[in-house]
């Protein structure tokens, strides 16, 4: 009997597939919009730091694996390396997070990463020589260097400059400039200079050397100055 609908009502079946139907467009919208990590500009900063340092610490993973395998020269490596600890510690300031805890929250399998970031702070070619001093240089300019050095970095701490990024680099450059004398000075033991780079790795670059640091520093330079001295009037 017509109880005046203009069109028989839907059947119990007709809704229940126009409500799927309608179900179906609602979860595809939902799954094709963007979500967001972020709330304000700082947190999408933090994000994109985070990024950064999960590709750093990758990619040296990658270029250590490289060297291992001679796929890539020393100059080349050193020079890259360089750059990705200079960005690495630049990227791990400005997080301000515990770098091995992002490596296992994110699970990331870089040892040799870790080892080279984290432990030595220096490239390979820097800890460990790798030739000799170039041909073109004479044993004078050699010595002139690694001295010039020497007195750089203990001037350094002179000044009062104690922040890690701001003591790490030159000793740095100190035992790249010591590696390049063992033409004229083989028996120079640089043992004290490596651990001291070890340790300044292991520091925030925004963190400062203590007085007994700075003392001991100064110390140890001065001493291997001396020596350093000695083997060359050998």
């Amino acid at each position: 009997m017509d109880r005046g609908y203009p069109h028989p009502p839907p059947s119990y079946q007709q809704q229940s597939q126009t409500a799927t139907g309608t179900n179906n467009v609602k979860s595809q919208e939902d799954t094709n919009k963007e979500i967001r990590l972020y709330k304000n500009a700082k947190d999408r900063r933090r994000f994109e730091d985070m990024a950064d340092l999960y590709a750093v610490i990758k990619t040296t993973q990658h270029l250590e694996k490289a060297y291992i395998r001679d796929a890539v020269s020393a100059d080349d490596y050193t020079e890259a390396c360089s750059r990705l600890i200079s960005q690495f510690k630049t990227n791990e300031k400005a997080i301000d997070i515990d770098t091995l805890d992002f490596i296992n929250e994110y699970k990331m399998d870089c040892p040799l990463a870790v080892e080279r970031l984290l432990t030595a702070g220096v490239p390979a070619t820097v800890m460990h020589a790798t030739g000799r001093a170039s041909k073109d240089k004479t044993a004078a300019v050699i010595a002139a260097e690694a001295t010039q050095e020497f007195i750089t970095a203990m001037d350094v701490l002179r000044l009062d400059q104690r922040a890690v990024d701001e003591v790490q680099p030159v000793i740095s450059s100190l035992l790249n400039s010591l590696h390049k004398t063992e033409s004229v000075a083989p028996d120079f033991d640089k043992t004290k200079i490596q651990n001291w780079l070890v340790i300044l790795n292991g520091l925030r670059a925004s963190e400062d050397l203590t007085d007994d640091q700075v003392r001991q520093l100064l110390l140890d330079l001065d001493s291997s100055y001396a020596a350093f001295k000695t083997c060359l009037s050998k």
